[in-house]
């Protein structure tokens, strides 16, 4: 295995050589061609760099919890924009192996190749883990788009000067909508239609919502663990 980047300068030279492998190419699993959906986030105290990631699989069919994992630690990559993966992935990965099988895809709460360096963290974790994934984030960060329908299911392009990086999709009638980009062996079609298929009732997919929920929960008593030791 590779070293980890410790400096930004080595961080932008291991994006650059990876966004080479990515496959994005499509169009990769549908939905019902897959039995299981992974959600990966992770939650950080700044005051003492202590995180937790959490991943929790869900079933693909009727979105409930199949199974659930987390690992803690300390953040030792420094906050960098466009460098998040180093500060997140390694917590992530060690939470994705602590699942008892790979799920067939992962959504990522962030961005694919909708990147400065088309390398955001689902496109970085399915070419270090060879898992299909891709990345519906909160907001377009710097990307340009015009709005969707109000629809639930209305798309936009998502551009970055005048390449098409995602799309813009409502996920229900009236919401903000949120921001598809594909990350590793899957295709934007694909991509959007499990969002869809994911976030049946909320403006976010069951993946991002219950490992947000995941996260967050392992992050408070990992705190609380160390306030009594």
């Amino acid at each position: 295995m590779r070293p980890w980047p410790a400096t930004e300068a080595e961080a932008v030279a291991e994006q650059l050589r990876l966004r080479s492998l990515t496959d994005t190419a499509g169009p990769g699993p549908a939905p019902g061609e897959v039995r299981t959906v992974a959600g990966v986030d992770v939650a950080y105290d700044e005051a003492s760099g202590r995180l937790a990631a959490a991943a929790v699989v869900l079933d693909a069919e009727t979105l409930q919890v199949v199974e659930e994992a987390t690992a803690t630690g300390r953040a030792e990559f420094p906050y960098v924009p466009g460098l998040l993966a180093f500060r997140e992935l390694p917590s992530v990965l060690a939470a994705l192996s602590r699942l008892s099988e790979p799920p067939g895809l992962v959504a990522c709460d962030g961005y694919g190749i909708a990147h400065p360096r088309r390398l955001g963290l689902a496109a970085h974790l399915g070419v270090v883990t060879g898992l299909p994934a891709f990345g519906v984030a909160k907001t377009p960060f710097g990307f340009a788009f015009d709005a969707p329908g109000q629809g639930r299911g209305a798309v936009s392009p998502l551009f970055d000067g005048g390449e098409t990086v995602g799309r813009a999709l409502r996920t229900q009638d009236g919401v903000k909508p949120v921001f598809v980009s594909v990350g590793h062996r899957i295709g934007l079609d694909h991509a959007v239609a499990h969002t869809l298929r994911l976030a049946s009732r909320h403006r976010l997919p069951e993946t991002t919502r219950r490992a947000d929920s995941l996260c967050r929960r392992a992050l408070a008593a990992l705190l609380a663990a160390d306030a009594r030791n």
